[in-house]
């Protein structure tokens, strides 16, 4: 039997957690809260959201080249142990 769609759980990116509490932690330090500010449809909502993307998305590129080199100097070391 074919799964029907409501049944199928969706495939989340690996860091979107993180970039969900990264845009909820920019939105809080504002004083706003982020439910509320996804109801609004001014502009003040807009550009405060679209700040908070770029801060999470500007973090999460930190995050990743941090791991990258990390991961290439523990890959290094090892080369260089054998």
């Amino acid at each position: 039997m074919t799964p029907r769609l409501t049944e199928v759980v969706p495939i989340e990116e690996p860091l979107a957690a993180l970039e969900r509490d990264l845009i909820a932690s920019y939105v809080a330090r504002t004083g706003q809260d982020l439910r509320d500010l996804r109801t609004r449809t001014d502009g003040d909502a807009r550009n405060l959201l679209v700040q908070a993307s770029r801060y999470a998305s500007t973090r999460l590129t930190e995050i990743e080249a941090r791991f990258h080199y990390l991961h290439r100097l523990h890959g290094d070391a090892l080369t260089v142990e054998r």
